[in-house]
């Protein structure tokens, strides 16, 4: 599944087009961080918004960025993460219910996107 709903190198505002048109509320899909190189963007639709969360890598795993003071809860691969996140969310998450899988996509809607996809 990781393949299939990582988008790369995505813009913000790409996402939420993609999402607002081709998702559902609890649709989610991975694309790169514009800010933390090496990060990772969980982005989760919850009408009217879509909700993201950086996702980052440190010796002890991967793990989402929390708020000040909150102890983060590590995984060894990012697909763990979001398996776990997907049967259990965290209170101060939108939970992510349905993959926003490429394949589902036409190519119409995937090169709506921008340039940026096709460099993956």
């Amino acid at each position: 599944m990781m393949l299939s709903i990582y988008y790369g190198k995505m813009s913000k505002e790409s996402t939420e087009r993609l999402m607002e048109t081709h998702g559902k509320d609890g649709s989610f899909l991975l694309r790169d961080s514009e800010s933390v190189e090496g990060a990772l963007c969980l982005c989760v639709r919850r009408a009217p918004f879509v909700h993201t969360y950086r996702i980052e890598h440190s010796t002890q795993g991967w793990a989402v960025e929390t708020v000040s003071g909150s102890k983060p809860e590590y995984f060894s691969t990012v697909s763990r993460l979001l398996e776990t996140y997907r049967a259990k969310t965290p209170r101060n998450m939108e939970p992510p219910l349905y993959p926003l899988e490429k394949q589902t996509l036409s190519t119409q809607a995937l090169q709506c996107i921008g340039p940026n996809y096709w460099e993956m």
